[in-house]
């Protein structure tokens, strides 16, 4: 099982070759891999309104596969073979988790689903203010919900914007395997822009992943290197998948706004190529229109929070959307890939570029 297309099991920079010669754990380990090989593959997050649903939503943690680039072009395949996907009710598991969207003053309830879980879990919700005992963390509230339990939060929607949620159990390690996502508060009287996306951005150590697939490889998060970088869960070209990835799908005019939220451990720098934006919140709150002014580079921190907005009004085209960390838009030793995105104008699509990208995605549409 590959994480990135460049090298084997072996090659990847931080692996040791296996050194257990106890036949009872290698068999352990092969059985591990074997199990791995089998899990379901998470879906890209899809956006659960809430309110449509009386306020209530239930999250499951669900062993999966991450195929963040199935196909074999651009260093390629690159998949972690087992991450944690959330689930929300009864619809695909994935990662990012599912954007758990409401509106302000329309308070939710989250129960999170152990009954079948192998481990510990909680829910922890940045951004809107709760109880002390709703902070989704085991070591202050007491809270922990154990394999076998089921327990609510109840969740005020009373700071609106985009925020997160994620795992708090063993936080290093959870958040790294996959138990991350968007919780976005609609303010009052919200209008949608003509474009409305959701991106989350995330780094990577494959052999965290790798090693809880069966693999004997060796992972410290106090030694974490970066092998593997998604947008929504997917690296470049399978980011550019009309149906799997998240392009930027645009008609010549529209306004687009983009809540981007950064699940990694690094900073991480965004550039829109030929499109300049202005960024409306931060951390969920309002940025007023005198502060606002037009950048082209969207730098973010750990768990940190923004919404762009931009003009579709450059020529028509395909544009790039990509970390300026250049070794982030890789996959192992080949670019382009990784954290690379694109602002792509309808018009564009029937041209002989974007039909050759659609071969690269994977995409037969």
């Amino acid at each position: 099982m590959k994480a990135t297309g460049t090298a084997g099991v072996l090659g990847l920079a931080g692996c040791t070759a296996p050194t257990n010669t106890d036949p009872s754990q290698a068999e352990a380990a092969t059985a591990a891999q074997q199990s791995a090989s089998s899990l379901p593959a998470a879906a890209k997050p899809q956006v659960v309104d809430v309110p449509e649903q009386n306020n209530q939503v239930t999250l499951r943690a669900v062993n999966s596969t991450l195929p963040a680039h199935p196909g074999d072009s651009m260093g390629g395949p690159v998949e972690l073979p087992k991450v944690w996907a959330w689930q929300a009710d009864d619809r695909e598991p994935s990662v990012p988790g599912p954007i758990i969207r409401t509106t302000e003053g329309e308070d939710i309830e989250v129960t999170l689903d152990n009954t079948n879980a192998d481990m510990p879990h909680t829910v922890h919700f940045h951004g809107v203010r709760k109880t002390w005992e709703n902070d989704g963390v085991p070591t202050t509230t007491g809270i922990t919900v154990m394999p076998g339990e089921k327990h609510t939060y109840e969740i005020p929607a009373n700071v609106p914007g985009t925020h997160l949620y994620h795992c708090h159990y063993q936080t290093h390690r959870h958040i790294d395997m996959g138990m991350y996502g968007i919780f976005r508060v609609d303010p009052e009287g919200y209008e949608q822009a003509d474009q409305e996306l959701f991106m989350t951005v995330k780094d990577w150590d494959s052999r965290l992943n790798r090693q809880m697939a069966g693999e004997d490889v060796s992972y410290s998060p106090r030694d974490r290197k970066p092998d593997v970088f998604t947008i929504n869960g997917r690296s470049a070209p399978r980011t550019l998948h009309p149906e799997d990835g998240s392009p930027v799908l645009v008609s010549q005019g529209d306004t687009v706004r983009v809540h981007f939220a950064n699940n990694g451990y690094m900073n991480h720098p965004i550039h829109t190529h030929n499109h300049r934006f202005r960024v409306i919140e931060k951390d969920g709150a309002q940025i007023p229109e005198a502060a606002q002014y037009e950048q082209d580079i969207l730098d973010m921190a750990p768990a940190e929070r923004k919404t762009i907005e931009f003009e579709a009004d450059a020529d028509p085209g395909i544009y790039l959307m990509h970390c300026h960390k250049v070794s982030h838009a890789m996959n192992g030793d080949a670019y382009p890939g990784g954290m690379v995105g694109g602002i792509v104008y309808e018009s564009a699509m029937d041209s002989d570029v974007f039909s050759q990208l659609m071969q690269y995605a994977g995409y037969e549409g």
